[in-house]
């Protein structure tokens, strides 16, 4: 499915109605923040030519407090609203409001998404449906 066609379905939906599923891996440090593990290639030849040197096959993205809690949540089964809700409620301090907690999320998830270590169900729906 190309840009255009996700981009239509994103536009028919609303943000807080839809359901984030990571496309990436991920581990956990021992300060309880995220690590998102990005594949230094895609292709197989590259990567197999790439691991004869010192550096990893991945490259470490690492997010902050909010970011590893917000990543923790996305599941593939919760909403982007039940998200933003159980981040105002673990964080009441550094939300104002529930619309301060979803406008932040949102945000966070659209760049996520842009970058693609996310997808939403309702996209992955319509391309196996296709």
């Amino acid at each position: 499915m190309n840009f255009f066609q996700r981009r239509k379905i994103l536009k028919k939906t609303n943000f807080l109605h839809i359901t984030p599923v990571r496309a990436m891996e991920s581990m956990v440090t021992e300060e309880g923040k995220v690590d998102v593990l990005l594949p230094r290639f895609t292709s197989r030849f590259w990567s197999d030519v790439y691991r004869q040197t010192k550096k990893g096959e991945f490259i470490t993205i690492h997010l902050d407090a909010n970011g590893s809690l917000i990543w923790q949540l996305i599941d593939g089964m919760t909403s982007v609203e039940a998200i933003c809700s159980k981040v105002s409620d673990q964080n009441p301090d550094k939300f104002s409001s529930l619309e301060d907690a979803e406008k932040r999320v949102t945000q966070f998830l659209s760049l996520l998404y842009q970058q693609r270590y996310i997808s939403f169900r309702e996209i992955m729906n319509e391309e196996m449906s296709k």
